[in-house]
């Protein structure tokens, strides 16, 4: 009968044990924004010990790609080589003003942070971010808001361009096509922060054929936090 019960007990530990180490989830993320879009989001369940971006820190070749150019393959690459579970491009495109994409997430073997990224548009190299958050061990419904960071990889300079990386200017998606001006100048030829850093915002101004930004001033501009990401954990 003892060695019964203490083969229950140890049962029963290890469950727990697994049950702390996965989470079953659901995740939201909400565009709070005016005027920008997200290019397609990379949702990553990871240890404690991982980062897709630290703030502070210079930017690794693939957040250069997410941030410039909406590119999640690299990310998610290096996702897949750390063993994390991932939830690429909910919103199957990209992610417009006021809406919502939503998926599902199943975490296993101690990933247990969570991180989020993608690109904004139309900024030169802005990207929405989550660092490491620390999925909650209970069941429930959490909330966490996002803030809007600067790769530090490319000057701001608010203009049409290529989205090609390394190379000034934005991309233009066709829904961004009608939304933004032409022929500005350009707000600035460099960047003064190498480093990830809280993005400044867009300035734009309101001349839509010329002018030294192609943003529009009452549109493309914003305020933290940018987004609104809610996770249930079953």
């Amino acid at each position: 009968m003892k060695k019964t019960y203490q083969l229950t007990a140890l049962m029963a530990a290890l469950s727990i044990s697994t049950a702390a180490m996965a989470a079953d989830l659901e995740i939201s993320v909400t565009n709070l924004t005016q005027g920008i879009h997200f290019t397609p989001l990379l949702i990553t369940a990871h240890t404690g010990d991982a980062h897709l971006f630290e703030v502070g820190q210079t930017a690794s070749a693939e957040l250069q790609a997410m941030a410039e150019g909406g590119d999640i393959s690299g990310l998610a690459g290096i996702a897949d080589s750390i063993s994390a579970n991932s939830l690429a491009n909910p919103a199957g495109g990209l992610l417009n003003p006021g809406m919502t994409a939503s998926g599902e997430l199943m975490t296993d073997d101690g990933n247990m942070y969570l991180s989020i990224t993608g690109m904004m548009l139309p900024t030169n190299d802005g990207f929405v971010g989550l660092d490491s958050w620390m999925i909650p061990s209970d069941a429930g419904t959490y909330t966490t808001y996002l803030n809007a960071y600067d790769a530090g990889t490319e000057a701001n300079d608010e203009i049409r361009g290529s989205g090609a990386l390394g190379m000034p200017g934005i991309p233009v998606p066709p829904p961004l096509e009608p939304l933004l001006g032409a022929n500005g100048t350009g707000v600035t030829s460099e960047e003064s922060n190498s480093y990830i850093h809280i993005h400044r915002g867009n300035l734009g101004d309101d001349n839509a054929t010329g002018g030294t930004s192609d943003f529009n001033n009452t549109v493309h501009r914003w305020l933290n936090p940018v987004a609104k990401v809610t996770v249930t954990v079953r």
